[in-house]
């Protein structure tokens, strides 16, 4: 099994619950015995995606024909991330009590959001960073001082007015950091999908409130697409197809997820993510030219040639060093990006994950 094999064999196994038709490839496939499983635990934890697939495929009563080892250390890695998601849900909820008694309705977002409605079968499917979540504009720095009065901490404090949320925040007795959210698309694409376009469908579950389905599919898509510009570098993104699929397959009557500013992005995702995973039988989007070609696009990358390779490279430099030539310019002549700057330099745990030492979920 080559990379691209080994992450469509993947996608697969994460819709086997749901899917008949994969359910039966991915169990003739097991069966065969031509998995290399070393590859499959490489490529899922890359993608952070190792907790679910174990998941599917203990529902699918499948771990019998996978290797005792592997087995037991599946378990325990997802053991480990189920613990740290229980945390995760009392310390979002605790902050979700906190604002709201304070008229504050924060908005959660991506995998905290997922949890908190119950999107997965089984919390520890889902490998969650921070608690991501998004107010109104005029309530951001109240939200970051009461925070901050029920001890959360940063050496930031003030307000970036071009990027989408505060430098983010953390407890020295909590599991995950925090990132107050403003926005939740980059700044030159904030003005198509932000709080006002967001605000007037979203859903409450149990006192917490959360983006409607269509627009949590969108976010989804926009977060690697838009914000980590992966339309570009034709990054694929294992985790956001599954949440995609989970987020359809919830959809109860046929529904068009469209966006008429943002929709070649939000097009070739979900053309992307259904090519990966399986399409949900309700999730309709327009399937056209532009979205198939950057769905080959993105396929070819898993076994490029040299040319693509160095293309890629160049790309993904060009554009990690201007976002932070643009920064290192302002922290000149601007208070609040010079003590950034010198934050993140001093901040031991960012330069371990930079340097690939620790994870970036």
């Amino acid at each position: 099994m080559n990379y691209k094999d080994t992450l469509l064999f993947i996608g697969k196994c994460l819709t086997i619950t749901h899917d008949k038709h994969n359910y039966k490839l991915v169990g003739e496939k097991i069966k065969s015995g031509l998995v290399d499983w070393d590859a499959v635990v490489k490529v899922s934890t890359t993608h952070y995606v190792f907790p679910a697939l174990y998941c599917n495929l203990k529902r699918a009563d499948f771990l019998h024909y996978l290797p005792t080892v592997l087995v037991e250390y599946m378990q325990h890695i997802t053991d480990l991330n189920r613990e740290r998601n229980k945390h995760i849900i009392t310390e979002a909820k605790e902050i979700n009590q906190i604002l709201l008694s304070n008229n504050i309705t924060p908005i959660f977002l991506k995998g905290t959001g997922n949890l908190l409605e119950g999107l997965y079968e089984d919390i520890a499917e889902r490998m969650v960073g921070d608690i991501d979540f998004l107010v109104e504009k005029k309530h951001i720095q109240t939200t970051y001082k009461l925070l901050q009065t029920n001890g959360y901490t940063n050496k930031i404090s003030e307000l970036f007015e071009d990027h989408r949320h505060l430098p983010r925040i953390t407890h020295p007795n909590k599991t995950a950091a925090v990132e107050i959210h403003k926005d939740i698309l980059r700044k030159d694409k904030t003005t198509f999908f932000n709080y006002n376009s967001i605000k007037d469908s979203l859903l409450n579950v149990n006192d917490v409130t959360v983006l409607s389905l269509k627009n949590q599919i969108k976010l989804t898509v926009f977060s690697k697409l838009v914000n980590d510009y992966n339309y570009f570098l034709k990054n694929i993104n294992l985790r956001g197809a599954y949440d995609v699929f989970l987020l359809g397959n919830k959809l109860k009557v046929q529904t068009k997820i469209y966006d008429n500013n943002l929709s070649k992005q939000l097009n070739a995702g979900l053309e992307l993510y259904s090519k990966l995973l399986s399409k949900p039988k309700n999730l309709q989007y327009t399937s056209d030219k532009k979205s198939q070609q950057y769905v080959s696009g993105c396929l070819q990358s898993l076994s490029p040639n040299r040319y693509y390779k160095i293309k890629k490279l160049v790309l993904k430099y060009y554009l990690k060093t201007s976002t932070r030539l643009h920064i290192l310019c302002k922290a000149l002549f601007k208070k609040s990006y010079f003590k950034f700057v010198f934050s993140k330099i001093t901040d031991i745990s960012w330069l371990k994950r930079k340097l690939g030492f620790t994870p970036d979920l």
